[in-house]
């Protein structure tokens, strides 16, 4: 090693490392933007409808096939309490993986369109807010600033918990058996 090797070393050493950015996909969900981090995103394709499955929670859109694999898909909207997407021309189905029960599940979201991949820099966020979010302060993984514009970064693992989302399903489902033995009860007397 000479010293002119040393000499860069020892500045490289010296100089700050920049700040780290992460790339996130971002769209529109009810004419705000939200993101979530590349590494979760599988596929991202255009609304060609759905299989509606009985019996789900509203925000159980309906399943998709994908190439053999049965495919749930959340229609965001209804899953942050703003009411039923409104289907459109740009409106697509972002296949994300979630992290569920030691292993990666493919779910698909409903979204308005998709806009663009970003880089936000970690100096660029801010950690959710406590109380005043649009969205349950748990689904938030932080807040991007970017042009001066805020972008919802979500926390897939939660904002699509399965564990949660079976739950209310399994609610659903004893609600609605409840509903039609009651109903047959009063039919027999």
């Amino acid at each position: 090693m000479n010293i002119r090797n040393l000499r860069k070393n020892k500045e490289e050493s010296l100089t700050p490392a920049p700040a780290e950015e992460k790339q996130y996909l971002t769209f529109t969900l009810n004419q705000e933007i939200f993101a979530v981090i590349i590494h979760n995103i599988k596929e991202i394709i255009e609304y060609a409808g759905v299989t509606e499955v009985p019996l789900m929670p509203q925000f159980m859109h309906g399943v998709i096939n994908m190439r053999g694999a049965v495919v749930p898909v959340i229609d965001l909207a209804v899953r942050f309490g703003k009411g039923s997407s409104k289907i459109g021309r740009r409106s697509c189905v972002v296949i994300l993986e979630v992290f569920f029960a030691e292993e990666y599940h493919d779910i698909g979201v409903l979204v308005d369109s998709v806009n663009e991949v970003i880089e936000i820099p970690a100096s660029r966020i801010e950690p959710p807010p406590e109380f005043g979010a649009k969205v349950r302060s748990e689904f938030i993984a932080g807040i991007g600033s970017i042009n001066d514009k805020f972008v919802i970064i979500l926390d897939v693992n939660h904002a699509l918990s399965l564990g949660e989302m079976a739950d209310l399903v399994d609610e659903n489902v004893n609600l609605s058996l409840e509903h039609h033995a009651n109903s047959d009860s009063r039919e027999i007397q």
